[in-house]
């Protein structure tokens, strides 16, 4: 198994405090290696990525110039499954990019396991919701002008070359998606530039201004982002809460004396700094992680049936970060409690062991997992089973596990 590109290979080449320091507050540069990434995405899966997904726009989409390409210029009209879609035209978009235009692909870590892997990764160290979008182009020109993200981000140059130039925070310091100024511009000084090559890693936060040109060869790079909660996030949050208040619930007195009026107004205030006071940082932080979705995993027939497993079979833990495990007692029986997307899940007291070595270490074929919590085989293929059918886990025989990396 490919070490964890992120939480070990990247946060090897960081500051210990980088989390709590630079984490969306700085730019950084971290040079792991060709090799480390070499094996993420190549232009062969690229190649085979693109051959057998329906990849229509607006999910591949060109760029030049700071401007969309047509999609009629590098798609065709198709069928699939009696719905009409544009499909791909391997010419056309050859031709698009040898004159300069910019390939992105959205969510390539929904397509190829390695990327997922690598995403999946950090997510488990930032502990926000990650997608990774691919850009590829050809020459030295640039698919967008000078612009800001919404989100943070790391990107990883997977080949070639790309050049950057970050220019930091603008007129509006930490914009956002959904923001009440529309309008601000980029600073006029440069606070980072240089070249990207095969295994740098570069970290640009939520609203910083940048500039990225090609370099006049081929360059392939990932983009993982992100975007933590900020205090607008946290203030939504309670606003939600206020549902569960009747007086939040009741219409605005607007022909109520002017004394009514203040006094509902007092109680709506009342009821604001009551929830503020109850939803801490603390309190939301939990709260979004123990929702914090799964990916869809599949894991057949086992899910489906209950065909005997080798003691070869791989199992994988499905949930992203690991959720926190407590006991509690059932009428005499010893019950292990989880919360996994906002669900609570209450298993018998033998899966606890189980439960450990797999919230630790994540995979592992069944007979290591036996052996490594204590349990016996036959209480173990009886645990996993029940966590493949509450999708908490997969199981794979060692041909699928290597056919799916």
């Amino acid at each position: 198994m490919s070490r964890p590109l992120f939480t070990e290979i990247v946060r090897g080449g960081l500051e210990e405090d980088f989390l709590a320091e630079r984490l969306s507050r700085d730019v950084a540069l971290v040079d792991v290696g060709a090799d480390a990434v070499d094996g993420i995405l190549t232009w062969e899966a690229l190649g085979e990525i693109m051959s057998t997904r329906p990849l229509s726009p607006p999910r591949l989409r060109l760029h030049r110039d700071g401007a969309p390409v047509a999609p009629e210029r590098f798609t065709e009209l198709g069928d699939s499954s009696g719905a009409a879609t544009r499909v791909l035209r391997p010419d056309a978009l050859y031709r698009e990019l040898r004159d300069g235009a910019s390939l992105v692909l959205d969510a390539v870590d929904r397509l190829h396991p390695p990327v997922r892997d690598a995403a999946d990764d950090l997510m488990r160290w930032v502990r926000e919701r990650v997608q990774v979008n691919l850009y590829v182009i050809w020459g030295a020109s640039s698919g967008f002008d000078t612009h800001w993200d919404d989100h943070d981000t790391f990107i990883v140059q997977l080949a070639g070359t790309k050049a950057w130039a970050v220019h930091g925070q603008g007129t509006r310091p930490h914009p956002l998606k959904r923001d009440t100024v529309a309008r601000h511009d980029p600073p006029p000084s440069t606070v980072w530039e240089g070249v990207l090559r095969p295994g740098h890693v570069l970290h640009v936060p939520r609203g910083w201004w940048h500039t990225v040109s090609g370099t006049g060869e081929g360059s392939m790079h990932l983009t993982f982002g992100f975007a933590p909660p900020t205090g607008v996030d946290w203030a939504r949050h309670i606003v939600e809460a206020l549902h569960d208040r009747e007086v939040a619930r009741r219409d605005l007195p607007r022909f109520a004396s002017e004394k009514e009026r203040e006094e509902h107004h007092e109680a709506l205030v009342r009821e604001l700094v009551d929830l503020a006071g109850r939803w801490d940082v603390d309190a939301l932080l939990k709260h979004r992680d123990d929702r914090f979705p799964r990916r869809a995993r599949f894991s057949l027939p086992w899910g489906v049936r209950d065909t005997d497993p080798t003691p070869e079979t791989e199992v994988e833990f499905v949930p992203i970060l690991p959720p926190s495990l407590s006991e509690e007692e059932d009428d005499g029986a010893t019950k292990v409690v989880c919360t996994v997307s906002g669900r609570r899940y209450r298993l018998p007291g033998v899966a606890r062991p189980v439960l450990d070595v797999l919230v630790e270490g994540r995979r592992a074929s069944l007979e290591d997992l036996a052996r490594r919590s204590g349990t016996s085989f036959a209480d173990t293929v009886r645990v996993v089973r029940a966590l493949v059918r509450e999708h908490l886990a997969v199981m794979r025989t060692d041909e699928t596990s290597r056919g799916g990396r």
